[in-house]
């Protein structure tokens, strides 16, 4: 599917490089100068720059927590979810340890200080929830793909519930705090995307990352919808697996409105859509997040 100018996607490929290589040493300084709150206020200014030259445009419904930290738990459909919601919160990531072994953006995920896992490491699993549960206690917030893979951005994948036992990491008094978020993109040059133009965006099974970010930069204007819901702590549910559920349910229902170009629903709705299916093993090619 040719979308796009030739000219246009070098211009925009050769400010996004250049801009990212004049920025590195900047939070590299931050990072080694012990400046937190630069260090992490610094790639919101960063990826919003980004953003723009790369002709994305973000709608924001519903708001974060104004106080860290907080647990996002959001839906995952393409590497370009990540500078989506870095341009919204001065948070960090959890992904997948493979992650940091990618040229440039692996350099650029630990920069943002970003959480590696390995999800298939059950013998790790209590190391790497005591080093989320430790940024939380710092004060860090963290933003958690559950899903374990990146998805069509149709629908919603259901949710791995293993990391979401570092929900009940004690604030204070009271357990973090826990928002579900939901990312869509929605519009190309402001026009609604039907399904079949989602993989403009979605970055997903085979799909090799050079090629896509070719077409991404070469496309139109993509719009994407970022969704809010309402925080909640694990104290409301009893265990993990039943947070995790009410999570799926809220990002998959703001998912599913976003997909057919229904308004968000009011906070407290977090209903499933009929379309989805109940949670159970993903069916995905497994795609590092």
């Amino acid at each position: 599917m040719d979308t796009g100018s030739t000219p246009a996607g070098i211009l925009r490929l050769a400010a996004y490089l250049g801009f990212t290589f004049l920025c590195i040493p900047v939070q590299a300084a931050f990072l080694a100068l012990g400046l937190r709150r630069a260090a992490t206020r610094f790639p919101v200014v960063y990826h919003r720059i980004c953003l723009r030259m790369l002709g994305i445009e973000v709608r924001v419904t519903g708001a974060a927590p104004a106080a860290a930290p907080v647990l996002f738990i959001s839906n995952h459909s393409s590497y370009l979810d990540i500078p989506v919601l870095a341009s919204v919160l001065p948070a960090s990531f959890v992904a997948k340890s493979e992650v940091g072994t990618w040229p440039l953006f692996g350099l650029l995920a630990k920069l943002q200080r970003t959480v590696f896992v390995d999800r298939q490491s059950r013998t790790d699993a209590g190391r790497q929830r005591d080093s989320m549960a430790g940024r939380l206690q710092d004060g860090d917030s963290l933003i958690l793909f559950p899903e374990g893979t990146s998805s069509d951005g149709n629908r919603t994948l259901p949710f791995k519930t293993a990391l979401f036992s570092v929900a009940g990491t004690r604030i204070g008094e009271r357990p973090v705090t826990v928002q579900p978020v939901s990312v869509v993109c929605t519009h190309l040059d402001g026009m609604p995307m039907g399904f079949g133009l989602r993989s403009l965006y979605a970055w997903y099974g085979d799909m090799e990352l050079p090629p896509h970010l070719w077409r991404v930069v070469r496309t139109g204007r993509l719009g994407v919808s970022v969704e809010f819901h309402e925080p909640v702590t694990v104290e409301s549910f009893g265990s993990r697996k039943a947070l995790a559920d009410h999570c799926w349910r809220a990002v998959a229902s703001g998912v599913a409105r976003a997909v057919a170009g229904r308004p968000p629903a009011p906070v407290n709705d977090a209903a499933p859509p009929p379309a989805q299916p109940a949670p159970g093993p993903a069916a995905e090619p497994a795609r590092a997040s």
